[in-house]
């Protein structure tokens, strides 16, 4: 992989249409998708979720990314000239270190069983996006996969499982790149990118027992995990190690901790306010300010692209145009219920996207055109 990507995360692209999100660049209001490519923005990543609805069809929210909905994102931006990264969850609303629930389709399913139904959700899932002219460019297996996956078969330390579901996502994508007639890289994707004694067990259990695969994707945000440098010096580690490509998969950094309360209109007791509480902003390095956030993006680039032989190979952006907008939440009542989370809804990340909350672009997508 020679080109350094420059990615966002726009899965909820098509609710925030759906509740007349409008953004804005030099004052003029424009198609988001224009904003990116202005931005020089290169590639989109859009996660998939197997059945985002109740037992009773009620939609879980987040962008209600299941197939179809994916979809539909992944055909617009191919139409505006992006690559697409697939982001599967395996699960039916949100996986991450904290929650990877077994789709209701798949509940009670034996290990074996699983690793069928990730290899044919797989392929299949690919093949769908192919077919309709996607321009699929990389796959990722799983999201966030620190404490594994499809729980509780696949829950660390159950590594031999994990390596048989995680390998059946890949043999899947490899099958499926023989429609297009080459290589579709594949990432797996972990939190914690400051972590590094997390990546050293997590991936020398998957190198004894995993399927060859291309890029290892790192979350990092920098009120959960660590300095720039701790996310540097295991980036470092990684490329010598296992000699694989990588790709910082999710990073954000806020522009302000002014409420967006009017945005919203919800009651107090809807919304889920900030992802960064006061007491996490203190752990940040670079002030949650505009400038704050461009000097972040620059400091955070920059170490991207000096990794050891060259492997820091990118990053996304994530959910950079999530503005508040009324009607759009990362949850649910009835994805609430499915979580077993008290809640409440509401947007959480609007103080970290790349527009302010009136949706006009803020300077970060400046550094990151101009870098």
């Amino acid at each position: 992989m020679e080109k350094f990507i420059k990615g966002m995360d726009l899965s909820t692209l098509a609710e925030l249409d759906q509740c007349s999100a409008q953004y804005f660049e030099n004052g003029k209001k424009t198609d988001i998708l224009e904003v990116m490519k202005h931005k020089d923005v290169d590639t989109i990543r859009i996660r998939i979720w197997n059945d985002p609805y109740s037992k009773t069809g009620e939609t879980y929210g987040a962008g209600g990314n299941d197939a179809d909905t994916s979809l539909k994102i992944a055909k617009a931006v191919t139409d505006a000239g992006f690559g697409v990264l697939m982001d599967f969850h395996y699960s039916d609303f949100w996986a991450d270190p904290g929650k990877q629930l077994k789709p209701k389709a798949w509940e009670g399913y034996s290990v074996e069983q699983l690793e069928v139904a990730v290899d044919e959700f797989t392929y299949q899932t690919i093949n769908y996006f192919l077919d309709e002219g996607v321009c699929v460019t990389m796959v990722q297996i799983g999201n966030e996969l620190s404490n594994g996956l499809l729980w509780p078969e696949g829950k660390v330390p159950q590594y031999d499982n994990i390596a048989r579901l995680v390998n059946a996502g890949i043999r899947a994508a490899k099958r499926a790149s023989e429609k297009v007639g080459h290589k579709i890289p594949v990432m797996i994707h972990l939190d914690n990118g400051g972590n590094n004694a997390l990546y050293r067990e997590w991936f020398d259990h998957f190198m004894e027992r995993g399927e060859a695969f291309d890029i290892i994707g790192l979350s990092y945000y920098p009120f959960w995990h660590g300095t720039l440098q701790m996310l540097e010096d295991n980036m470092n580690d990684l490329a010598e190690r296992y000699g694989k490509d990588l790709i910082v998969a999710e990073v954000s950094m806020g522009f302000t901790m002014e409420d967006y309360k009017t945005f919203e209109q919800l009651e107090d007791s809807q919304r889920k306010g900030y992802a960064t509480k006061p007491e996490l902003v203190e752990k940040i390095e670079y002030p949650m300010t505009i400038q704050g956030q461009c000097d972040f993006m620059k400091d955070f680039l920059n170490r991207i692209a000096r990794i050891k032989n060259g492997k820091g190979k990118g990053f996304f952006y994530w959910e950079p145009a999530w503005i508040p907008v009324k009607g759009s939440a990362w949850a649910t009542q009835a994805s609430l219920q499915y979580l077993n989370d008290p809640g409440p809804c509401g947007n959480e990340w609007a103080n970290q996207a790349l527009f302010d909350y009136s949706g006009n672009a803020l300077p970060a997508l400046d550094v990151i055109r101009d870098f």
